[in-house]
């Protein structure tokens, strides 16, 4: 073992505590399989309503173009705490299919019940249908399992998986539609399908996620508050934000004509370059929790004061893997990533803690990772410790 390894840190002489796991967990899993499943017959359903088989496979082509660069931005976003995987996937699935079947269902009721027009259901209903529909993941998350969204880089990473999906099944309905035509468009077939994707897919492809972000803001904002009351104000303020901004862009396309769409498209590219900038400082900002909990941690004899670069820079990071791979095999290169999984998950934890914000169980849990951590340690293998991080008594 390296010199970068060898912490003083040693279990309790109790049993080492596991990770808590959530309740119905496999249930879960298993509902959102179905659900995934249901969603991709129901999309090639979708992509049948445009008549033959050379529409049907436009539509789905250009549905699954912008998604590799939608999950590209939300990866780097979520490098730092990576959420669980699962919820990923179910804020996706969520988004594709639970929050498209109810808002269908609420727009078509509106539509015939109050004998809407299609302008009108689109820039009025839709908002307000499809906005709670989408948030209702991230609510129900939350109530759930309120450790995994517990700042606002999680709210807003949920809210725009949840945005993608919507509008990935969304968007092969459009393209479906634009492939037979209407009176109101001159252009139908493959043409149709490719004019409809330049301005869904290439101009406006964060549209349904900078909606849902704002709810996703407030949810995370409203995890540290205390008062159930604030809370509850937080997230509706969020949620009327989220239908504002939706009522905007469908409204602007159905009334605003040339002027007042190209106005709409302004504001919320302004919007979005905000959420960006914003998003960008909060994630630069986790380097700097990650690197004062890791040093925290190592004054307490947790980990060795050598290990804090191996756990908290990217470059760092790669490379520790990389080295435990090339000199002791992949299983070791295995070991050091989930080492270092596990110990940003402990630092994040633990700097919350310290803070003040109340974390579900974040005492057993912090120690439950520490354990964890040292179960690991006799097959970690670090590099040698780098110059200036080993200190000296």
């Amino acid at each position: 073992m390296t010199e970068a390894t060898a912490a003083p840190y040693r279990p309790p002489a109790s049993a080492p505590r596991e990770l808590p796991r959530q309740r119905g967990r496999t249930a879960l899993i298993v509902l959102f399989a179905l659900i995934a499943v249901a969603g991709v017959v129901g999309g090639v359903v979708i992509s049948l309503s445009a008549g033959d088989a050379e529409g049907a496979g436009l539509s789905i082509f250009y549905a699954m173009i912008p998604l590799p660069f939608l999950w590209f931005c939300f990866w780097w976003l979520d490098r730092y705490e990576p959420e669980p995987r699962r919820y990923k996937l179910a804020a996706f699935v969520w988004g594709g299919v639970v929050a498209v079947a109810i808002a269908l269902a609420l727009e078509v009721w509106a539509q015939s019940a109050f004998d809407l027009s299609d302008k009108a259901t689109a820039s009025f209903v839709a908002p307000l249908a499809e906005e709670p529909a989408k948030g209702l993941f991230l609510l129900l998350t939350f109530l759930r399992a309120r450790r995994v969204i517990d700042g606002v880089l999680d709210g807003l990473i949920y809210a725009g998986i949840v945005g993608i999906g919507f509008a990935f099944v969304e968007n092969i309905g459009y393209y479906a539609s634009s492939y037979l035509g209407s009176p109101d468009i001159a252009l139908a077939g493959a043409e149709g399908v490719t004019t409809t994707f330049v301005v869904r897919g290439v101009f406006s492809p964060f549209a349904h996620p900078l909606f849902t972000a704002a709810f996703g803001i407030a949810i995370g904002l409203a995890v540290g508050r205390r008062s159930k009351i604030l809370r509850v104000l937080i997230c509706t303020v969020g949620l009327a934000l989220s239908m504002g901004l939706h009522g905007l862009w469908n409204g602007s396309l159905s009334y605003g004509e040339g002027v007042g769409f190209l106005l709409a498209y302004v504001v919320l590219a302004a919007v979005l370059v905000a959420l960006a900038a914003y998003a960008i400082v909060v994630r630069a900002s986790q380097v700097r929790v990650l690197e004062r909990s890791l040093s925290y941690v190592a004054d307490r004899g947790w980990i060795h004061p050598a290990e804090i670069p191996y756990l908290s820079r990217f470059g760092h990071r790669k490379a520790a893997r990389r080295f435990a791979r090339s000199n002791h095999g992949r299983e070791a290169g295995r070991v050091v990533t989930r080492y270092q999984r596990l110990a940003t998950e402990m630092a994040f934890l633990h700097d919350s803690l310290m803070s003040g914000r109340s974390k579900p169980q974040g005492v057993d849990r912090t120690y439950a990772l520490l354990d964890a951590m040292y179960a690991l340690r006799p097959e970690l293998r670090f590099p040698p410790a780098l110059p200036g991080t080993v200190r000296h008594s």
